[in-house]
């Protein structure tokens, strides 16, 4: 009996393992079809189209300028948010992940409120809150991948007249391994 692994080019045998073969990438091909993101999608294509294959965005803001800023988000429990600007006739832009360290250092402590974190980033993994009743400050934390390989959150404080106070990343306890098992 000829061994199926090996693959002869004299014998009958070789049309069998090439099929397979075959069977084989198509179905990595479908694979990898499915995996396709929001950014695989081309500026210039219809918001319709858009959420005709994602969905409605998650948020969607007017900006001055009379574009959208629109997110489809996987919080609270992914990683990922994918953001674009649409043109005032209902064109996307280029779609990029948007929960990075780079995105996140756009944000300007003191300056920046809740509501234009909202419009940026959706809406957060978790909100919180911290501190004294007299000085209480709301956090918001976004799950994300630091530096593109820790399981993070990036955590925004909120304070009492609305604008971000402070920002850090930290772990995410969703991630970390349970180490005090006290059953």
């Amino acid at each position: 009996m000829a061994n199926p692994l090996y693959v002869s080019h004299s014998h009958s045998d070789a049309r069998p393992a090439r099929k397979g073969r075959l069977a084989t990438l198509a179905g990595i091909a479908v694979i990898l079809a499915a995996c396709a993101s929001p950014a695989d999608i081309p500026p210039g294509t219809s918001l319709t189209d858009m959420e005709a294959r994602y969905g409605a965005p998650t948020i969607d803001c007017p900006l001055p300028d009379g574009t959208r800023h629109v997110v489809w988000s996987g919080q609270p429990m992914g990683q990922f948010a994918w953001a674009t600007t649409v043109t005032p006739d209902g064109r996307v832009g280029q779609i990029e992940q948007i929960l990075t360290d780079r995105a996140f250092a756009t944000v300007k402590v003191g300056e920046w409120n809740a509501d234009r974190l909202l419009c940026m980033f959706g809406p957060p993994a978790e909100k919180s809150e911290v501190g004294l009743p007299s000085n209480l400050q709301h956090i918001w934390s976004y799950r994300y991948r630091q530096s593109g390989a820790w399981n993070s959150l990036m955590h925004f404080y909120i304070g009492p007249d609305g604008r971000i106070t402070r920002m850090h990343p930290g772990p995410d306890p969703m991630f970390e391994p349970v180490e005090w098992d006290f059953r």
